[in-house]
């Protein structure tokens, strides 16, 4: 497979995956409050999924810088989700890049050199080394835990004042970590480690705010370790609508050549 395209779409799916926050008149940014470090771990997890958003439809401006090292990119897209269907991406000012998420697939096209995707989630968890879904996209976007925290037995511990959760029984091939903040119990950071394959995913919430009463990240740092490769991601919502009656056009134009995965 040409390298390029799989250094182009490595680049698509981090975006995806990494995109996040918010910064309009309507929010209000969490600050630390005060912190509960006497709770169970059934407690944790409790307070983290009473604080799970509850919206029909968001959108919003974001602002995406990435850096693998070697050259660092800026980017700005355009987000429409509706909670739980499908999520539309589009590169501003003009309408270059689209991409629609959806639970059964992937779907993108690139007008500059008129290719596009569409496929599963099989080659996107390859890239990130974990098996991936729509929710557990969704769930990034929401500082929503990767795996349902309903899913497993859990165990916690203080680190530095905050919460830490991992599986009872790691797996073999994936280490999981969440961090969780002891104030308002969202997650702050969740890792997620293939030691064999020298892989490291790293999510870090450095901000939450409020909208509409719902609680959703501000601002997100991504870094993507695998061997001797490494992708930062910073991003920056600008403006957030939450339950507005929006549209998810998508349509592949003809005559574009498919990427092979």
């Amino acid at each position: 497979m040409n390298k390029d395209i799989i250094k182009k779409f490595k680049y698509i799916v981090f975006t995806l995956l990494a995109i996040w926050t918010f910064n309009c008149k309507s929010s209000r940014s969490l600050g630390s409050g005060e912190a509960n470090l006497n709770l169970s771990t059934k407690q944790v997890i409790r307070e983290n999924l009473k604080r799970s958003p509850d919206f029909k439809t968001l959108s919003t401006r974001i602002k995406i810088d990435m850096d693998d090292g070697k050259s660092s990119k800026a980017y700005t897209v355009n987000l429409r989700m509706e909670k739980d269907k499908q999520i539309l991406l589009t590169s501003t000012p003009i309408s270059v890049v689209k991409a629609l998420i959806t639970p059964d697939r992937v779907r993108f096209y690139n007008k500059l050199d008129r290719t596009y995707f569409d496929g599963g989630y099989t080659y996107l968890s390859e890239v990130l080394g974990t098996e991936l879904d729509f929710s557990k996209v969704q769930n990034l976007l929401l500082g929503e835990a990767l795996y349902n925290l309903k899913d497993d037995s859990y165990k916690s511990f203080i680190h530095e004042n905050k919460y830490v959760l991992q599986p009872r029984r790691q797996q073999e091939i994936i280490e999981i970590f969440y961090l969780l903040n002891p104030s308002y119990f969202k997650i702050e950071s969740q890792q997620l480690t293939q030691p064999y394959l020298s892989r490291h995913l790293q999510i870090d919430y450095l901000q939450y705010q409020e909208v509409n009463k719902q609680t959703l990240p501000e601002r997100i740092k991504v870094i993507a370790l695998e061997e001797d490769e490494e992708l930062k991601v910073g991003l920056e919502y600008r403006g957030v609508s939450l339950n507005a009656d929006l549209r998810f056009p998508f349509k592949i134009p003809s005559g574009y050549d498919e990427i092979k995965l």
